[in-house]
């Protein structure tokens, strides 16, 4: 699933959560937020770079997409 088709059901603080801590681990809040929305969240998404005992992290095309979206820029899918 992209990330344009969960990213609306997101609540505005989880996205604002998203832009503000851009390359961090995902809290458990955040990723029960982005699998309400109804994205898998799995090692296997591509937005996703790699799963730890710390948490997931975004891969870099998310991160810049997430980050383009907090600058207010169109970004790619």
């Amino acid at each position: 699933m992209r990330i344009e088709e969960w990213w609306s059901k997101l609540t505005p603080a989880t996205r604002r959560w998203l832009i503000d801590h851009n390359g961090q681990y995902l809290p458990p809040a955040v990723i029960a937020d982005i699998a309400w929305a109804g994205a898998a969240v799995n090692a296997d998404q591509w937005w996703i770079d790699r799963s730890t005992p710390d948490g997931f992290l975004l891969s870099d095309a998310a991160a810049d997409w997430i980050e383009a979206v907090g600058n207010q820029e169109c970004p790619q899918p």
